[in-house]
């Protein structure tokens, strides 16, 4: 019986040999780990002299440059992520980075650079610097910049990684709050969660890792030269929150500004010729409260091949003015005489020649400042514009103008204004709180509904504008809307005209509490007649908003428009 079953033992035996020899293997690779590496340059998708870059702990799609052994950045990822003051005159081939005080020009293609502090009489002056790299060139239509020449004017700071493998570019533009954690022991970071997946890259023993994403198993961690994969857990100890810093002191520079300590109670007063200089004591005769007049005397004509200002400015009207105890904002416009703004403004030569036209016309007519109405800056001529600021307020604080500048509220893709920059480097940011609905409008509506009013406020203070930096503009105009058969016209009529329409047609006015206005319309001959009031009821609303932002003051468009009644309530706002 024995005999018999020693063979079946051994076939059992056997079979179970056999058995184990195909699973084990497959046991083994189940729970084996892969040693598959990435290729970091597909990884990466980037080779030769192009580097990604890491900004604190997010891979841009951006890419840098690596020539001789100095890292350069797009033009647009330094205005994205570090520095967006530098200005970029594509004709001219320059670099310009503007100072509290002078100019920074860099031509593309050298290593030299020049500051100029701009001068009213006689030569600017310059001095140059020569650097060790170039500080800008162009590539297939893309601008770069020299690393070491951004970190010059911003508190970036950047480490380059790579050779061969890849470049990566680590790059740190601000203080945060990070998890990180000490490698236990030297391991590989995989590309995905799973000792099947592929490995990007291996860490030390006392490496430290920045945890992006802690699994119960494995962590998303990026290593200290810029690959972002996977680690188990386990080999992961001394977890912690800590404070990172850019690792570089920087100081930004102060841009000087002209600042009035009470609150500003300005209107602007239409002056279409020297003869009307005259009508001063005429449209101030019943106001109240008012601190500053912006005349309207400095029209700019020209284009690409000249620039000039019509300067029709008045010496004695100043000196009247002064005598009431205003203030004088000369207001410069490009309206009236529809200059070429983007062939002035793009050109070195004829902006400048612009800037020190404004500030040469204004101290002659002795004004306390200038006030910059361009409404025509198009999305292309933005940079431009912003850049003439710059260069003007250094003028302007030289000879203790004060800079304000009239802006549009910021909705409807008005960003070429550049707001947060005007909040910098201007005295104060003027918004038009009106024209929410005008002559243009396929639909009748308010000039300026409190809701129109406060979002332009707090849109701007968003945007970056400081509070007490922002004067806001108040309508003293009222439209008459007329709906006859799909078609919508209005007319602009001052307050007491307002007035006079409503009481001739016996219109009944509601108040409205969405707008904030009183609301009246009537019927007549087919057409639907609508009005909402601008009237001391409406004003005080508004007032009360700007208190409660606390911004610098309120203008007003225009003198001569309203009624005596409006006065108290606005001397009252000036004296909160």
């Amino acid at each position: 019986m024995k005999k018999k079953l020693i063979p079946v033992l051994v076939a059992i035996a056997l079979i179970c040999v056999v058995a184990l020899v195909a699973v084990v293997p497959k046991i083994l690779d189940r729970y084996s780990y892969s040693k598959e590496r990435v290729d970091l340059t597909e990884y990466f998708e980037c080779e030769g002299d192009e580097a990604r870059i890491m900004h604190q702990d997010s891979l841009l799609a951006d890419r840098a440059l690596v020539r001789d052994g100095a890292v350069y950045f797009q033009y647009d990822t330094v205005a994205a992520y570090m520095e967006d003051r530098f200005y970029y005159n594509e004709s001219e081939r320059v670099v310009k980075y503007t100072l509290p005080d002078c100019v920074e020009t860099a031509a593309l293609d050298t290593n030299v650079v020049v500051r100029t502090a701009p001068a009213l009489a006689g030569d600017d002056i310059s001095n140059e610097e020569t650097l060790a790299h170039v500080t800008a060139f162009e590539e297939e239509g893309t601008l770069y910049l020299w690393a070491d020449y951004v970190q010059r004017y911003c508190g970036m700071s950047y480490t380059l990684y790579g050779g061969e493998e890849p470049y990566r570019v680590q790059v740190f533009t601000e203080e945060d709050t990070v998890n990180t954690a000490i490698v236990k022991k030297a391991a590989a970071v995989r590309r995905l969660g799973g000792i099947k997946s592929p490995i990007l890259t291996d860490v030390a023993a006392g490496d430290e890792v920045v945890v992006l994403n802690r699994m119960e198993t494995w962590a998303e961690i990026k290593t200290k030269d810029c690959v972002t994969g996977y680690i188990e857990v386990k080999y992961l100890e001394n977890e912690q929150e800590v404070q990172r810093t850019t690792g570089r002191e920087y100081t930004e520079p102060v841009y000087p500004r002209i600042e009035r300590e009470h609150k500003i109670v300005m209107a602007w007063h239409p002056v279409m010729s020297v003869d009307a200089n005259s009508t001063l004591d005429s449209v101030t005769a019943n106001t109240a409260g008012l601190n500053v007049i912006s005349p309207t005397w400095f029209y700019v004509t020209g284009g690409a091949d000249g620039v000039s200002i019509n300067n029709i400015s008045d010496a004695s009207y100043v000196a009247r003015a002064h005598e009431k105890g205003y203030e004088v904002w000369a207001l410069a416009e490009d309206m009236t005489l529809s200059p070429d703004l983007y062939g002035i403004l793009s050109q070195t030569a004829m902006r400048e020649t612009l800037e020190k036209q404004l500030v040469n016309a204004a101290l002659n007519a002795g004004v306390d400042g200038i006030n910059i109405d361009f409404e025509t800056v198009s999305k292309d001529c933005g940079v431009h514009f912003a850049q003439f600021l710059r260069e003007l307020s250094i003028l302007t604080h030289q000879n203790g103008l004060v800079l304000s500048v009239d802006n549009y509220v910021p909705e409807g893709g008005r960003g070429q204004y550049h707001l947060e920059e005007q909040g910098i480097v201007v005295d104060y940011v003027v918004l038009m709180g009106y024209d929410e609905h005008w002559a243009g409008c396929s639909e009748a509506g308010s000039v300026a509904s409190i809701g129109f009013v406060e979002r332009g406020i707090r849109d701007t203070i968003e945007i970056g504008v400081p509070a007490d930096r922002i004067i806001n503009g108040v309508p003293f105009f009222t439209r008459i809307w007329s709906t006859n058969g799909g078609e919508v016209t209005s007319s602009a009529v001052g307050m007491q005209a307002a007035k006079d329409w409503v009481n001739n047609y016996g219109v009944e006015l509601v108040w409205d509490e969405i707008t904030c206005q009183n609301y009246g319309e009537l019927t007549s001959g087919g057409a639907l007649y609508q009005v909402w009031m601008e009237d001391q009821e409406s004003l005080q609303v508004k007032l009360n908003v700007m208190n409660t932002y606390q911004i610098a003051g309120v203008s007003a468009w225009r003198l001569g428009y309203e009624t005596a009644d409006i006065w108290a309530i606005i001397a009252a706002y000036g004296n909160s």
